[in-house]
């Protein structure tokens, strides 16, 4: 057996969508002949938390916390939230900016470098093979590469998301930018191999023709298939989900604007229409909502366990899917669409019309209309509440092609990809 040192910030009991790519690297690469190692951040150190996921952790997984940042970095993540998943976004709005200034690549740096002295140490012990770093944050990029340089030890950088600073961030002068943007190609050019979680990612960084990374492998997301759904259909509500962060989602504020034109055309429609969001959320969201007229309408159930938010996509009528606007967020495919699409629930989409995710929704059969569209959002409400009304709940529809997409099987291109890393490795 070799032994993989997985270096991210988000492991269990810590909770978002940035936990279950590496909680499935660990559970499914030990049935291809890797061991893993964790080091990751303190048990308190993130807003948002599911301590059921800890029982999803291998006994065998070893697991290092190294605690929470310190200074600036410390403060901004006790000033995220509470632990029911609420937080105050023009609160926090500001407190991003400070981190652009004065915090390279990101808020998490003061943890990087306290996880890499950790890293480094474990690795003198003599058994670990690879060296897997997972961002965001991009901080432990640097950490992993800079231990990779002094030991030798071949190197994976995982990306989820394209690096932060620069693809999803607006850097605030062009110094910052040009430290994004070198920090960004030390990694891509140093790495043994990078992975990408989007097909969109990969490509394009096959295709640079400068700081271009030596291998590029794309696992996505994908999903774990999970029980039946403990939570019934309701045949008096016409359910509509989303699950997953709302925090800085602009199209929060669509589905508000259009649930509140449609209530106004047909007031009729409060009696059976449930709208349940699953996840972290601003305050403000919820303020606007009340504001709209939506109380019994639009409920905000916070951070919720990752099992309770999956019974409730599978008990819907209907699952919508946005993520934030912006050109960078193109290569985003969201963990939670595998989700969605393992739920054989109808899924409709806030998405560009050319986007990789979007081409999974299309070919699921699910809907797609324009972000921020609230015209087209409470026409296209109206039209599947009228269906529901007339003929009822439809009938799960799971893809044929979604098992090439279970974690277990994309653990198994990983595994392979870690032996090609390491000399006399099985082939």
């Amino acid at each position: 057996m070799r032994r993989v040192l997985i270096l991210a910030y988000f492991y269990p009991p810590l909770a978002g969508g940035g936990v279950h790519r590496v909680l499935s690297f660990t559970r499914h690469l030990p049935a291809h002949g890797w061991a893993c190692t964790v080091v990751c951040a303190g048990a308190h150190d993130f807003w948002v938390s599911d301590a059921s996921l800890v029982e999803q952790v291998p006994a065998d997984t070893e697991v290092i916390r190294v605690e929470g940042g310190s200074g600036l970095s410390a403060w901004l993540k006790l000033s995220r939230g509470d632990a029911t998943g609420r937080r105050s976004g023009r609160a926090f709005t500001p407190l991003r900016s400070l981190v652009d200034w004065f915090l390279l690549p990101d808020s998490y740096a003061g943890w990087a470098r306290r996880a890499r002295a950790v890293v480094q140490a474990r690795l003198e012990r003599g058994d670990v093979d690879v060296l897997l770093s997972s961002s965001p944050p991009d901080s432990a990029h640097l950490a992993a590469g800079d231990v990779a340089r002094a030991t030798g030890v071949p190197w994976v950088a995982d990306f989820r998301d394209p690096w932060v600073g620069l693809h999803f961030r607006t850097p605030p002068t062009p110094w910052h930018a040009a430290a994004q943007r070198a920090m960004e190609a030390r990694v891509l050019t140093n790495a043994s191999l990078v992975v990408a979680a989007s097909r969109t990612h990969a490509d394009a960084l096959s295709a640079r023709t400068e700081q271009r990374p030596r291998a590029v492998l794309h696992v996505p997301n994908g999903f774990e298939p999970a029980p039946a759904s403990a939570v019934p259909p309701d045949p008096d509500h016409f359910r509509i989900v989303f699950t997953g962060s709302l925090t800085l989602m602009d199209d929060v504020a669509t589905l508000i604007e259009a649930l509140s034109h449609l209530l106004a055309r047909e007031p009729g429609a409060r009696a059976v229409l449930s709208v349940q969001l699953y996840g972290p959320y601003d305050r403000d969201w919820e303020a606007r909502a009340r504001s709209r007229g939506l109380d019994g309408v639009l409920r905000f159930a916070g951070s919720r366990p990752h099992a309770e938010a999956r019974g409730a996509q599978r008990a819907a009528d209907l699952l919508l899917l946005w993520r934030p606007h912006g050109e960078g967020f193109r290569t985003m495919v969201p963990g939670k669409l595998y989700e969605y699409l393992a739920s054989g629930r109808p899924i409709l989409a806030l998405l560009p019309e050319r986007d990789e995710a979007a081409a999974l929704v299309r070919r699921a059969g699910g809907g797609v209309i324009a972000p921020g569209a609230v015209d087209e959002l409470e026409r296209e409400l109206q039209a599947r509440l009228s269906r529901w009304r007339t003929a009822g709940r439809t009938t799960d529809a799971v893809p044929d092609w979604l098992g090439e997409h279970t974690r277990g099987h994309l653990a198994q291109s990983l595994a392979h990809a870690l032996d090609g890393l390491v000399p006399g490795a099985r082939t």
